[in-house]
């Protein structure tokens, strides 16, 4: 009898324990597909093809990142304004080589003067942007640093802010104590919020480096959005997270390429190399512009096609 009893209940607690499971198990379901379905909406908002050119014409194939095949991408950062088009006023170009487990991150100074490809003229580089859009600037960046440019990321800096306050803020090492708009940020580890750290990104005129420190903390930014965003912290902001990147980044990567990319690429960011593009000041009709010697750039095109094994392929 007490045996009867005791496997009765034996088979309450069995099924209580079952129930139990199986909400949570369709509770992670409905919360891992949740994040799904705000990713793959989030990366169909951000998908922005470029259906003039499919592979750059200094490449003999197009990359197949199953393949693991080294890539680059440019990474443009815009004001863009209502009824304005704006300026690539950050441009960084990354080469991913995974054979090597590494990457080169190189920032084009914005005033570096270039021929403006597919305009006819040479100007600031910048400016390639607001004459011809994406396309333009690729184009301008493939033919002065003699490499293909894979992808393109374009990011909106005047909704950057939303995306750092969609992380929770962002921690960085500041170098050195400057003002900029009403802002002041003090010396060492600093947490700022998204109005805050597109000031602390803008700044320049106080700046001993000029635009090159204005390019480090750029990087230290973007950098810092990364390293918040991939923190199990973040997992309760993953919609606003991901709704922010959809309406301030568009990017020619599909979602599968995206995680191909993070399938066989990830090892390769525990390993950035920041290179530096030399240039100096030299007023040219009256306009003050960043001056690349041929044997300086001579220099980062082979580093780069070095890199992408490419040295002997481009035509």
């Amino acid at each position: 009898m007490r045996s009867a009893r005791h496997r009765k209940k034996k088979r309450k607690w069995l099924r209580i324990t079952g129930f139990l499971l199986l909400f949570l198990v369709a509770g992670v379901s409905a919360y891992a597909y949740s994040i799904y379905s705000s990713l793959t909406n989030a990366v169909d908002t951000m998908h922005e093809p470029m259906q003039i050119r499919k592979v750059s014409e200094k490449r003999l194939e197009k990359v197949t990142l199953k393949k693991r095949d080294p890539f680059s991408v440019l990474v443009l950062g815009v004001d863009e304004r209502k009824g304005d088009i704006g300026r690539s006023d950050t441009m960084i170009v990354l080469t991913v080589n995974p054979s090597k487990n590494s990457i080169k991150m190189l920032s084009i100074p914005r005033d570096t003067r270039a021929e403006i490809i597919g305009h006819g003229t040479s100007d600031k580089m910048n400016h390639a942007y607001a004459f011809g859009g994406e396309k333009m600037s690729i184009d301008t960046v493939e033919n002065f640093l003699d490499i293909p440019i894979d992808y393109f990321v374009k990011v909106n800096m005047m909704g950057f802010k939303e995306i750092v306050n969609a992380v929770g803020g962002i921690t960085i090492n500041n170098p050195f104590a400057f003002s900029e708009d009403g802002f002041h940020f003090r010396k060492g580890l600093i947490t700022l919020n998204g109005d805050e750290a597109l000031a602390f990104s803008r700044m320049r005129k106080q700046d001993p480096a000029g635009d090159y420190g204005r390019q480090q903390r750029q990087r230290q930014v973007i950098q810092g959005v990364i390293d918040k965003g991939s923190s199990f912290s973040s997992l309760t902001r993953f919609g606003d997270i991901f709704a922010s990147l959809g309406k301030n980044i568009k990017t020619n990567l599909t979602f599968d390429e995206m995680v191909d990319i993070h399938l066989n690429y990830r090892s390769a960011s525990e390993n950035i190399e920041q290179i530096q593009l030399e240039g100096k000041s030299e007023r040219i009709d009256s306009i003050l512009y960043q001056v690349v010697s041929t044997e300086e750039q001579q220099r980062i095109q082979n580093e780069l096609k070095t890199h992408l094994g490419l040295t002997n392929k481009t035509l």
